[in-house]
């Protein structure tokens, strides 16, 4: 699916971000360490300079210095170098705490996105799974209509079958109903007729009834 390896990759890219953030953060912290110590030495190093130089201003007067000799002063390149270190180590803390807010706000960009694709997914898993539902319910029905159907054309055979049959015994009995009729006819009369000739009535009578 496009979103779960969007989110695979935005994981990865979210641990490289860390990976450097943490690289950033360490370098910046060690260069203060390391310029704030350099800062203390120099500072001790002016600060005992300067004692020096007030401690020999305190003694008695001696003899004038040499020709050429020039009075200890307070190099003022020092304080130019100690403010360039300082002004270093104010970056390097500046550089630190941005990379502090830029890891913050990564890390809940990276948060929201992810519970908004996880909500994405969720929500289409939930939809999958419905649709999955109602096609086999829809697939369900459809067997069930199919075989109702089926149950419904067999009966119709069957009606269709028994009335052919209907329908030939109708025909058949309906064609030989006058032969039928005459020939139960002819059995009747030659019933009465032997009844007749049995009960004692005359052979006359029986030709006169026959003629009848």
């Amino acid at each position: 699916m496009q979103t779960s390896r969007q989110l695979k990759r935005a994981g990865e890219d979210r641990q490289k971000e860390n990976s450097e953030f943490q690289v950033t953060v360490a370098d910046q912290r060690a260069t203060q360490k390391l310029l704030a110590g350099a800062l203390n030495i120099l500072k001790g190093f002016y600060d005992k300079a300067a004692l020096v130089q007030i401690s020999q201003h305190q003694e008695p007067a001696g003899p004038p210095p040499p020709p050429g000799f020039k009075t200890y002063t307070k190099s003022g390149q020092s304080g130019g170098v100690m403010e360039m270190i300082n002004q270093i180590i104010a970056d390097a803390k500046a550089m630190e705490e941005e990379a502090l807010k830029s890891e913050e706000e990564a890390q809940v960009a990276y948060e929201t996105f992810v519970t908004e694709t996880n909500a994405s997914i969720d929500a289409a898993t939930k939809e999958s799974i419905t649709c999955a539902e109602n096609q086999a319910k829809a697939e369900s029905q459809k067997v069930e209509t199919e075989m109702s159907r089926d149950g419904v054309m067999s009966e119709l055979e069957a009606l269709a079958s028994e009335n052919a049959d209907l329908h030939k015994s109708c025909d058949y009995t309906l064609k030989n109903f006058d032969l039928r009729q005459e020939a139960r006819q002819s059995e009747m009369e030659a019933l009465k007729q032997a009844l007749s000739i049995l009960s004692g009535a005359s052979f006359g009578a029986f030709l006169q009834s026959v003629k009848i």
